[in-house]
């Protein structure tokens, strides 16, 4: 009786020593212009990137899952106006909002992603239906919106998603196209996205973005965010999500790139994060950042924008907010 309590007691230790300590980091895109950053767009700004952070990491605290803690902080953040995901989309040439999506499961490589819907109002939630519920991986269009009228996602009318800083976006958009100007909006245009990255306590990593894609784009283009192992990526030993001009971030494949230094290269995440974001991106003329975490919970954020709207929760549960390099 008393070696079978032993034998016990060493196998709940041992559990319980090996269990990982939970860790959350997201980010609300990268792009922010210093000098666009009013106290007012700061204060809600962080406010929500609070919210989304607190909403993730009571599921990873109560023991649930890094995909439904990276879907649950993304949910927050697309129902926000002020992030070009969901609620926040950008608007396309002819005025429309397409959004993109995408998850993905470390533990099991398991994928749903989706592209160029209108009236789905959380696309982080269609793309974790693709995954749970069809044979598929990426779904796009009215066949995607079909899929999520069959399974119960909600679906709003095109005009939940309009705001009048976005639309104005579009109309300065079209006044320097129009009159060919290169301006520093030409360069805003590319920027945005939502994304999440966690570890749960079984040691498991999952990576979700979601986004409005791009100011002004046209012919149903698709950018980085639901392409995986692009803007979006998770593996056993690392989890990256993605921000800024996706064009560049899929020639690069900088979200699988990241995660492949880390597995076969043995790089620090930190390292391999930077070297991506900081060389190979610039280095093909794109620009933006990413979030990346490892399995032993070591994050980064790196970015070469003046700032990337980001926060996490670190190893003993204090939420943390930042927005410019500085």
């Amino acid at each position: 009786m008393l070696r079978r309590l032993a034998a016990v007691s060493a196998l709940f230790c041992c559990a319980f020593a090996s269990a990982a300590t939970p860790m959350l980091v997201i980010h609300g895109g990268a792009g922010v212009i210093r000098k666009d950053l009013t106290p007012e767009k700061e204060k809600f700004v962080r406010a929500d990137l609070e919210t989304a952070l607190k909403a993730g990491y009571a599921v990873l605290k109560d023991g649930g899952s890094s995909l439904d803690a990276v879907g649950k902080a993304i949910v927050v953040l697309e129902d926000s106006p002020r992030f070009n995901a969901g609620k926040g989309a950008v608007f396309t040439h002819d005025g429309r909002n397409e959004l993109d999506a995408a998850i993905m499961d470390g533990a099991t490589m398991r994928v749903g992603a989706i592209a160029g819907v209108h009236r789905v109002k959380n696309p982080v939630l269609l793309a974790r239906a693709v995954m749970d519920k069809s044979p598929h991986v990426f779904m796009v269009g009215d066949g995607a919106e079909a899929f999520a009228k069959s399974v119960g996602i909600e679906l709003v009318d095109p005009s939940y998603f309009r705001t009048d800083e976005r639309w104005q976006q579009l109309q300065d958009a079209l006044k320097a196209e129009a009159a060919k100007q290169q301006s520093s909006l030409g360069r805003m245009i590319h920027y945005g996205t939502v994304g999440a990255v966690a570890l749960d306590k079984a040691g498991h990593l999952a990576a979700a973005t979601s986004t409005g894609g791009m100011t002004n784009k046209r012919y149903g283009r698709v950018g980085d965010s639901p392409i995986i192992g692009a803007g979006t990526y998770a593996n056993a030993h690392c989890a990256v999500s993605a921000t800024g001009w996706g064009e560049y971030y899929i020639r690069s494949v900088a979200a699988h790139d990241i995660c492949a230094r880390v597995e076969y290269a043995k790089e620090p995440i930190a390292q391999a994060a930077k070297e991506v974001v900081m060389d190979v991106v610039p280095k093909l003329g794109g620009d933006g950042g990413v979030i990346a975490l490892d399995d032993q919970g070591n994050f980064t954020t790196p970015f070469n924008t003046d700032g990337m709207y980001r926060g996490w929760v670190d190893k003993d549960g204090k939420v943390h907010v930042a927005i410019l390099s500085d």
